[in-house]
């Protein structure tokens, strides 16, 4: 009876696996296609010459310390936050939830717009920044601001996820030995939801990497390697663009090599 059923199942299988192949080669081909436009003399312009060299660096770690702040950020405020989403039940929980994950159906250009609206000079909270000394349009923070903002529900659902993985008995065990809500949260629910936790904060690293709608809005200078990249095709052109763009690329690649081998391939969202 089961090699019945699963001779039956096979070209349903076969199909399935054409379908994948076909998806594969649509995204395959415009990964595969920007290497090969990729040339070693420009890219030795773009990272050694005098004239571009200076401004690449200056974007790549203006880029990197603000997507590493802004996913710091996310970690302290998300875990403790998913944490009470994944154990507490009450009236409007899912429309909080619905609520947090705004960040990722508006437009990129209307999230810094949101943005701007909330904390820039005319925003709601501008007389409180302005007070404060924290500037948003135009600055560093205004680029942390925008990338924590695009990338925080990435952070809350992976880590949720993780948490409602786990067993609710075993905090009652926990707590009924005497341990406190925090002791239980810290030695038994954390350990096991480090997965869920690594995941939330390479997602929304990478998240925050890949933003450049949000912080044109908000942020031009000081530039992102983005905003560079966007530069170098209007300036100088797609090749110039590509020697920029590649070496980006293989750190996002990485970063989702990473996630899936130690985090675990099986690993899922939901």
């Amino acid at each position: 009876m089961h090699m019945s059923r699963l001779s039956r199942s096979e070209p349903f299988l076969i199909v399935t696996f054409g379908v994948l192949s076909f998806f594969i080669l649509i995204l395959l081909i415009p990964i595969a296609s920007i290497f090969l436009f990729f040339k070693p003399s420009i890219a030795e312009k773009v990272f050694m010459g005098q004239e571009l060299a200076g401004e690449v660096r200056d974007a790549l770690i203006t880029t990197l310390e603000a997507s590493l702040i802004s996913t710091l950020i996310l970690t302290v405020l998300g875990i403790p936050s998913a944490y009470y989403l994944a154990r507490k039940e009450f009236r409007g929980k899912s429309a909080i939830e619905g609520f947090l994950d705004v960040p990722l159906a508006v437009p990129h250009t209307v999230a810094g717009i949101m943005v701007l609206t909330g904390f820039g000079r005319r925003g709601l909270l501008g007389p409180l920044t302005a007070t404060i000394g924290l500037r948003i349009c135009d600055s560093f923070w205004g680029i942390v601001a925008a990338m924590l903002f695009v990338s925080s529900p990435l952070m809350i659902d992976t880590v949720k996820a993780g948490f409602y993985s786990i067993n609710p008995m075993l905090e009652a065990v926990s707590r009924s030995l005497g341990a406190s809500a925090m002791d239980t949260f810290f030695k038994i629910t954390l350990p096991l939801a480090w997965k869920s936790i690594v995941a939330g904060v390479i997602l929304s690293w990478a998240r925050a990497l890949s933003e450049v709608g949000s912080i044109l809005v908000v942020a031009y200078f000081p530039k992102t390697i983005n905003i560079l990249i966007l530069e170098f095709l209007n300036e100088f052109g797609l090749p110039y663009a590509v020697a920029l763009a590649v070496p980006y690329l293989l750190l996002t690649l990485a970063l989702f090599i990473v996630l899936r081998f130690f985090v675990g391939q099986r690993f899922s969202l939901y």
